[in-house]
């Protein structure tokens, strides 16, 4: 069995639901506190154990490239200013040389599209596959619980959690087969089933390993639902010569893709921290007293 060495992070998407804040910054640039989205996936990653990350991009990205490199201007001035705690933070999130790859994806063909683009860089290993937009909250990252179970397995494993069975047409959907090491083998996918012919209630929440056979298949594999090409209809592809496994993720994942899941996380992760925790809750139950007055009052 192969360690998983690398991981892929999309960040080509246009960010279109979080227009026009998103006009000229990435959403994987938007903070959830005081780190953007895509930090938060890195961090995970590195935790997971992850030696080298190959980032996806498109046009107008380049600022994420940037972030993850030195600033000589910034540290000075950090430096000089005697600001050692905000100093030792940068330098702790800064990745080590080398271990970092961008690759352009000229164009949005699709999340399947995205992986295919990182195949000379991956090479013939399994990887781990990290959406940004999916920010893990819990104990422990989703990858790193999903690096345990593949440990135990082998073949590719994907992260799940369960959602209201009346909205499973709103997700990639796994049918539950047998439990095997913590997790469980996958007996289908399906994207968006109604809840009717939906297999389960647990659904992908953003994190996989696959084996590399998986590029091969993307590399012919025929444009799906959007016009695109989909990463689901290439696993469904794999799963008929390798097993698939899921791994219930026991923490919590927000989609900060969604304005909704955005709030969420900023307010689960400011709840989370010390120096933020009481002003953060006295805040929001003023707001809470506030909405239920004006409710009286109207």
């Amino acid at each position: 069995m192969k360690k998983i060495r690398k991981a892929v992070i999309p960040v080509a998407g246009l960010g279109t639901r979080f227009l026009p804040a998103t006009k000229s910054m990435p959403k994987e640039m938007l903070p959830v506190v005081d780190r953007p989205v895509v930090q938060y996936a890195v961090d995970e990653a590195f935790e997971a154990g992850i030696e080298h990350i190959v980032f996806v991009t498109g046009r107008n990205k380049a600022v994420i490239e940037d972030y993850f490199d030195l600033h000589p201007e910034l540290i000075g001035t950090l430096e000089q200013t005697g600001k050692k705690t905000q100093l030792e933070a940068l330098e702790s999130m800064l990745p080590v040389a080398g271990a970092t790859s961008f690759i352009r994806q000229q164009s949005p063909q699709g999340l399947g599209h995205a992986v295919w683009c990182a195949r000379e860089v991956i090479g013939n290993e399994p990887f781990a596959l990290l959406l940004p937009d999916m920010v893990s909250f819990g104990g422990r990252g989703c990858l790193a619980e999903t690096v345990d179970l593949y440990e135990r397995t082998g073949g590719n494993v994907i992260a799940v959690e369960r959602c209201d069975p009346s909205e499973t047409n709103k997700y990639g959907i796994v049918g539950r087969g047998a439990e095997i090491g913590g997790g469980f083998e996958v007996t289908a996918m399906v994207e968006k089933p109604a809840p009717a012919n939906a297999p389960s209630n647990f659904y992908i929440n953003g994190r996989y390993i696959l084996q590399p056979e998986i590029f091969a298949l993307l590399g012919n594999q025929q444009r799906g639902a959007g016009n695109e090409i989909q990463l689901t209809d290439a696993m469904v592809r794999l799963s008929k010569d390798q097993p698939f496994f899921a791994q219930p993720f026991l923490g919590r994942m927000f989609d900060c893709g969604s304005k909704e899941g955005f709030i969420q996380a900023n307010i689960a992760f400011a709840l989370a921290r010390n120096d933020m925790k009481g002003p953060v809750f006295e805040m929001l139950q003023e707001f809470v007293r506030s909405h239920e007055r004006q409710e009286e009052a109207a």
